[in-house]
């Protein structure tokens, strides 16, 4: 690794991220202080199909970032002379999405004669809790919970992670979104089923949670999808009509007991009395609600950013890259795509 670089007084990053269906950039001072935050949402388009297609979200992102760029530099109130630096998301997501923000960062970069930094999707993810936590610092827990990811993280020290449990299929987000579908929810599940679960019965059917015969803190969300699925189908055939509402509560507490418990196992295990929870489920109120419960029942401090910070957003991108050119770690302009990066690899 290079060696660590001197980071001026009010250190400026531009930030890029397109990994899914978000185009999004931002200015972040000293990775932690925001000055603008952009993003512009493909949700409407995708919704009509169900879910993220993606040629679509690459043309979308060729469309709109130019213009978000431009947005992102007013609100801060500056030019791109002012720019000290480019973070741009480069892994993991879709390689389309991908290639069209750091394509975008590598020409700035490139223009502007400053460095590029590539930065890890899920790391940026970790890392809006330095934005929302301004004394946040390491070493604390992190369960990162989103459509494409459900990871429980060490984060031993700015840049050093230490995945301690990981989903072995669907991550958290994704089982929301498909059973949203066979509920008639629609797309994007999770907030959805997060409303609805509201007028329900959590305790009116019971759905299975995956027990490992190893002693291990991963995760398995095919086995609860499936389990709704199969419960739908059985009324079907019957006849029967079922309360929507219990379902998603049945569901969602099936899916947040593992999410929790596994948590909070994380921490006794690495003797860490703090946990910072982010993704696109992290905004979910009823996973905030029983993490916040259990906290303060086994004396941990559970950390939650923004709701605006928990979904795709260029902010978290900024502040995990200042910590990644405090370290050295500087991109070239051959950098390229990784859509299947993994958290702490470089």
């Amino acid at each position: 690794m290079k060696e660590a670089n001197e980071v001026k007084e009010n250190f400026k990053i531009l930030a890029i991220e397109s990994s899914c269906d978000e185009t999004a950039a931002s200015v972040v001072v000293n990775g932690r202080e925001v000055l603008s935050n952009v993003i512009a949402s493909q949700i409407d388009i995708h919704k009509k199909f169900g879910g993220v297609v993606p040629e679509v979200a690459s043309r979308m992102h060729i469309e709109a970032i130019s213009a978000v760029v431009e947005e992102a530099l007013r609100e801060a109130n500056l030019t791109f002379q002012d720019i000290d630096a480019v973070g741009v998301t480069y892994g993991p997501g879709l390689v389309g999405a991908l290639l069209v923000g750091l394509q975008y960062a590598k020409a700035l970069a490139y223009g502007l004669n400053i460095p590029l930094i590539g930065v890890n999707h899920i790391e940026g993810h970790i890392s809006a809790n330095f934005i929302e936590h301004k004394d946040l610092k390491p070493p604390f827990i992190t369960l990162v919970v989103s459509g494409g990811h459900t990871f429980i993280v060490h984060m031993k020290d700015y840049g050093s992670f230490q995945v301690l449990g990981e989903t072995r299929d669907d991550a958290a987000g994704e089982a929301y979104d498909k059973v949203a579908r066979a509920i008639g929810l629609g797309y994007p599940g999770g907030p959805k089923i997060d409303k609805i679960a509201k007028e329900g019965n959590e305790n009116a059917i019971k759905f299975p949670r995956a027990n490992f015969h190893d002693k291990t803190l991963d995760f398995s969300f095919s086995g609860v999808k499936s389990a709704v699925l199969n419960y739908l189908n059985s009324l079907q055939m019957k006849g029967e009509s079922y309360n929507q509402a219990d379902v998603a509560a049945s569901f969602q507490k099936a899916v947040v007991d593992v999410l929790v418990d596994n948590a909070m196992k994380a921490c006794k295990e690495k003797q860490v009395d703090k946990i910072a929870i982010s993704g696109g489920v992290a905004s979910n109120s009823y996973l905030r609600a029983k993490l916040m419960e259990r906290g303060e029942k086994e004396g941990i401090k559970v950390l939650f950013p923004a709701p605006i910070l928990c979904t795709d957003n260029a902010a978290m991108i900024g502040s995990a890259a200042y910590y990644e050119y405090k370290a050295g770690r500087i991109a070239d302009l051959t950098l390229n795509a990784v859509p299947n990066l993994k958290l702490g690899q470089r």
